[in-house]
């Protein structure tokens, strides 16, 4: 989470993504659930959330590995505001909706500021904080760090019609020093 010639944090790359092209994850969420699966291009399972692992570890939601190991605990603090958690308790990051008028009509912009030692990003420096721009209705976010673009959701699109409804998209990782696991719980925040 911090530039990418930290050795060591608490906010330490779960899942990180070092491929030289984007990575895509398939995400499909069940009706009326909070279950939400993520699987790679050949359809194993590499993340979810389920409904399960929320009643049994009194967190607002968990993010699981595909060996059901949690990776973070997602916790909701205010009505705008989340904070998520590693697996050993320590908080990794701090969520916080804008509330800004100049975002379109059913638009939606979070925050994130990474902790490391106690402190947010934000107090440290501008260029950690993580934005996160979009529409929860249609299935598209943008996921930046400064000026570079982190990943991005769509729906699923053949020839420019819509074949699989809104409980399927798809999240593209770019490039870069990503951190899956949270790009995934960043996901699960924007669309809850």
């Amino acid at each position: 989470m911090g530039s990418s010639n930290s050795s060591s944090s608490p906010a330490q790359l779960i899942h990180p993504l070092t491929s030289p092209i984007p990575v895509d994850l398939f995400v499909s969420k069940k009706r009326s659930s909070l279950n939400l699966k993520f699987n790679d291009a050949c359809g194993n399972l590499v993340f979810r959330v389920d409904d399960n692992h929320q009643q049994q570890s009194n967190h607002d939601r968990v993010l699981l590995d595909s060996d059901d190991n949690p990776l973070i605990f997602i916790d909701r603090v205010t009505q705008g505001g989340w904070e998520g958690f590693g697996s050993e308790g320590q908080l990794i990051f701090k969520v916080e909706k804008k509330f800004e008028s100049k975002l379109w009509k059913g638009g939606i912009e979070l925050e994130v500021f990474p902790v490391s030692n106690g402190v947010a990003a934000a107090v440290k420096d501008a260029e950690d904080v993580i934005k996160v721009k979009g529409s929860p209705f249609h299935r598209s976010c943008t996921i930046y760090r400064g000026n570079s673009i982190m990943a991005q959701t769509s729906l699923l699109y053949k020839l420019g019609k819509l074949t699989t409804g809104r409980r399927k998209f798809r999240v593209t990782m770019f490039p870069g020093l990503v951190d899956q696991a949270l790009i995934v719980a960043l996901i699960v925040i924007f669309f809850d």
